[in-house]
């Protein structure tokens, strides 16, 4: 089997729940992305900040009835290595299912 490589950034299932929202749209919003990952204000945080600083994700703050809200976007580096790591995952079932299919 050749080897297969994920993206460490994009690995966590958080992360990838994150990726495929915004492989599909345009920008989602804080509290949506947490309701979608089910994880903590403080837990999402860390996940987009990771994100952020391997430059796959923009995060941009605009108001919104009186309160501040958080929007986070795919940047084109995140749209490619997204698609990179989907390939590979992809990869992997492939191989896995030629496995099974040999038994």
């Amino acid at each position: 089997m050749t080897p297969v490589a994920l993206d460490p950034h994009l690995h966590a299932p958080a992360r990838l729940q994150i990726a495929t929202v915004l492989a599909n749209i345009q920008s989602a919003e804080f509290a949506k992305l947490r309701e979608i990952t089910d994880v903590s204000d403080s837990v999402l945080s860390k996940h987009l900040s990771a994100l952020v600083d391997a430059g796959y994700v923009k995060l941009t703050k605009t108001p919104l009835d009186g309160r501040q809200r958080t929007w986070a976007s795919f940047t084109r580096a995140g749209r490619k290595a997204f698609a990179a790591h989907m390939r590979a995952l992809q990869a992997l079932v492939a191989s896995a299912e030629q496995a099974v299919a040999a038994q």
